[in-house]
């Protein structure tokens, strides 16, 4: 898993949004073990006990959960992970939509660049 730490926001924020962004990718599917809060900290370039902050809020969130003697898991609970990639889905959209806005795009013209960046990029993935 490739981290991106950026120093605009808190980075145990940051570390739980990429795990769960890696989560719904399907790197760690559903029930699958975590690696050790070091290996991910070292992997990501942090303390660890930054890492541990961000995987005890996943865990309070219900994204994981902690087996004492085996470590931590993903839940199995498949509509609590559908309900979390709508959620990130949605902020995405909203970043995306507000910094348009700001630039002075509207509804047709933010459609109109991703209708040309699907023809650019050669995305086979619309409907």
């Amino acid at each position: 898993m490739a981290w991106h730490i950026v120093n605009d926001r808190p980075v145990y924020i940051q570390l739980m949004e990429q795990l769960k962004q890696a989560i719904m990718r399907g790197e760690y599917p559903p029930g699958s073990r975590v690696p050790p809060v070091r290996d991910l900290a070292r992997a990501a370039g942090v303390n660890p006990n930054t890492m541990q902050k961000a995987l005890q809020e996943l865990e309070r969130e219900g994204v994981m959960y902690s087996n004492r003697t085996a470590g931590r898991f993903v839940t199995e609970d498949l509509s609590l992970l559908k309900q979390l990639g709508g959620r990130q889905a949605m902020n995405y959209t909203e970043q995306y939509y507000e910094k348009m806005i700001h630039m002075g795009y509207d509804r047709n013209a933010m459609e109109k660049l991703l209708v040309e960046y699907e023809q650019q990029r050669g995305d086979d993935r619309k409907e």
